[in-house]
């Protein structure tokens, strides 16, 4: 059951877009027809082209039976470059006589005009044991509508394969050999440089090899270091001997220095004369009296002061005799002579170490002080050096690369062999009958997947009973397509209902069948609803714009008036009002000034009255909270007012899905009326926009241009 239900689904779909399926079939027969029609024959011609590794004489010398590998990317790489757009404009250059309107483009195959390719390389597979494999032959065919011209083309292609094959082989030899001649002046002038450099640095420190020139100066500072220690050892018992030697002279001098000075001194004299003197007073006294006696002690004292002069005095001479220059040898007073001449000889010796050593010295200092100045001139020689010895070398290898370089460009790359030349196209015929069958085929089917992917995506509702379904409310009428002229047409003529006969009313309603006895009818059915209280408010909406809510609002208000029903038609879409636009009233007082007006003594001068049966109430300018003045107990006081009024209050609410204004203005109405654009609205839409609704009273739904979609 569930199989059937999709495919007649699935009908209905192919039957509502049959013109779909009808046009996109007409199209591509059409075209598929028209393109056989014009098809001309085609014709064919192809060469055939070895592609081999170029190998040295040598190589093939020893090799003639052996095939050399080339992978499947090398292949790759040939058969684009036979493709190549260089190539090609070459070929076209050549054809531009004999042709003045080809184009690479038209070579390749390219054009819009064209579904394949016109030229074809194709590499050809051979047997190889009990395999297929790719062979170095390649087929290059090309097809056109003169045969003539497929052999020219391939004839100019072939030209420019074997002088591309002679102008790629000079190319390579040309480009190696100028890398070769380029580097060479070059390296030749880095060689004379660093020949240069290492000359001049030879020349301003006069040298030749600074490290062996360092080693020599290392083993004379060690000489000269070893000759200093002995000479200074000699120098330390030199002048050991020879501050002996001086001491014992001066002291030998000395003591015969000090005795003729004290000879000389008469105070000295004088005070060991006196010592004398008292001496020999105490010895006398001491013979008379005791050492307790005060003489001897007075006397003892004296000789104390007496000694204790006497002791200065002789440390007063010793030491201004100290302090005079010691005496030349020759000149030494009580010194032995022979002591006086070692001491001659060892001075001399002494004098002799002293100058030596002195002269030791300034030679280790001066050959310390050259070698500080080898360290960086070692360093600078052996930069300078490898650079000079690694210049050379590349020269001589770029040398002998000269010699060789030659031989391997001149036996590198591809040849390209003509193994079949072109000959005149042959007829390959054209494929008129399958483009006309594959349009007969291809045609239908488009269109049919075309039509089914329209519908099952866009999932519009297209009948009044899939509107009834979907939605899951009742019913109330089906109507066709209303222009709002007509209804401009229809409220005059109900002005005269009152005062016409029976017979021209009937003649009034005639000229309104069927378009309105359907409005007729959906506002009966509102009408026969049982509910407890009779509708005195109904909201006209939609789920979205476009729908036809203002216009059918409008016709239930005629069918009212046509029943002989007082009605007032509010325009609640106060964000974009279509109301006084359709009845072409003026929109400067309406809705929203009257909700701001809190008075109700006023109200109906905001009232437009059209039919002695209608009013109308415009929405006004546009607010600029329009929920705000929505939801104020003012809307509700006034619509309250209005059924107390008005047998019949209808309101042209906005669309339920986008806004919430057309939500709350449901709140204040008896009864909610939804319209259903069928072939506009899709079920989701609807869908969302009765589940908004489904808890305020929902009357039922109307299904709006019908006519215009059983048309299409």
């Amino acid at each position: 059951m569930s199989n059937e239900w999709k495919f007649r689904h699935l009908t209905k779909i192919l039957l509502r877009r049959r013109f779909i399926v009808l046009g996109v079939s007409c199209i591509v027969m059409s075209a598929t027809s028209f393109t056989a029609i014009t098809n001309k024959p085609t014709y064919k011609s192809q060469i055939q082209i070895l592609v081999s590794p170029n190998v040295s004489e040598e190589v093939g010398a020893t090799n003639n039976n052996i095939d050399i590998p080339i992978s499947i990317e090398q292949y790759s790489v040939q058969k684009n470059l036979m493709q190549s757009s260089k190539l090609i404009d070459k070929v076209v250059n050549i054809l531009s006589f004999d042709y003045p309107n080809i184009t690479k483009e038209h070579i390749l195959g390219k054009t819009e005009n064209s579904e394949n390719s016109r030229l074809k390389v194709t590499q050809l597979e051979t047997n190889k044991g009990a395999k297929q494999v790719l062979s170095p032959v390649f087929e290059i065919s090309f097809q056109d509508n003169d045969p003539l011209k497929t052999k020219k083309v391939l004839l100019a292609l072939q030209k420019v394969y074997q002088d591309y094959n002679l102008e790629r082989r000079q190319e390579r030899f040309n480009q190696g050999l100028a890398f070769i001649n380029a580097r060479l002046p070059v390296i030749k002038q880095q060689v004379r440089q660093a020949e240069r450099k290492l000359e001049q640095f030879r020349k301003k420190h006069n040298l030749l090899d600074p490290e062996l020139q360092s080693q020599v100066l290392i083993k004379s500072l060690t000489k000269t270091q070893e000759q200093l220690q002995v000479t200074r050892t000699q120098l330390q018992d030199i002048n050991s001997r020879y501050q002996n030697l001086e001491e014992r002279i001066t002291e030998a001098s000395q003591k015969a220095l000090i005795s003729m000075r004290l000879a000389q001194s008469s105070r000295y004299k004088t005070l060991t004369s006196e010592l004398q003197k008292t001496e020999q007073t105490l010895a006398k006294e001491q013979l008379r009296y005791t050492d307790d006696s005060p003489i001897v002690q007075s006397l003892k004292q004296q000789r104390q002061s007496q000694l204790t002069l006497v002791q200065q005095e002789l440390k007063r001479l010793t030491a201004e005799i100290r302090t005079e220059t010691t005496p030349e040898p020759g000149q030494l007073v009580g010194v032995d002579p022979n002591l006086v001449e070692e001491f001659v000889q060892v001075q001399t010796t002494a004098l002799g170490l002293i100058a030596n050593e002195k002269s030791l010295r300034e030679s280790e200092q001066r050959i310390r002080s050259e070698l500080r100045k080898y360290p960086s001139l070692i360093a600078e020689y052996q930069r300078l050096l490898p650079e000079l010895e690694t210049q050379r070398k590349t020269l001589e290898q770029m040398l002998q690369a000269q010699q060789s370089m030659g031989m391997k460009i001149a036996h590198g790359g591809f040849d390209w062999l003509v193994l079949e030349e072109p000959n005149l196209g042959t007829y390959v015929g054209n494929d008129r009958f399958w483009l006309v069958l594959v349009g007969m085929i291809t045609g239908p089917i488009l269109g049919v997947v075309l039509a089914l992917i329209w519908g099952m995506r866009h999932r519009i509702i297209h009948s009044a009973q899939d509107l009834q379904k979907v939605s899951n409310l009742r019913l109330l009428g089906t109507v066709p397509k209303l222009a709002p002229r007509t209804m401009e047409k229809r409220l005059p003529n109900l002005s005269w209902l009152g005062g016409r006969n029976v017979a021209e009313s009937e003649e009034v309603g005639n000229s309104w069948l069927p378009c309105h006895e359907t409005l007729d009818m959906v506002y009966q059915n509102t009408q026969i609803l049982k509910y407890p209280v009779p509708f005195k408010s109904v909201m006209v909406t939609s789920a979205l714009p476009g729908e036809g809510r203002t216009t059918l609002a409008m016709g239930l208000a005629a069918s009212a008036a046509h029943m002989h029903r007082r009605v007032l038609l509010i325009d609640a879409n106060l964000r974009s009002p279509k109301l006084h636009k359709i009845l072409q009233l003026s929109n400067d007082w309406g809705l929203s000034l009257l909700l701001l007006d809190e008075t109700n003594t006023e109200v109906q001068d905001y009232i437009q009255p059209i039919h002695p049966s209608i009013d109308i109430l415009t929405a006004g300018p546009t607010p600029e909270d329009a929920v705000e003045l929505l939801s104020s107990q003012r809307l509700k006081d006034l619509i309250e007012l209005f059924e107390e009024t008005y047998d019949l209050v209808l309101i042209d609410a906005p669309p339920i899905l986008g806004t919430v204004d057309g939500r709350i203005v449901a709140s204040y109405c008896h009864g909610i009326m939804m319209v259903g654009r069928i072939g506009w609205v899709t079920q989701t839409e609807l869908t969302q926009a009765v589940e908004i609704l489904n808890s305020l009273n929902l009357v039922g739904i109307i299904a709006n241009d019908m006519s215009s979609y059983h048309k299409g």
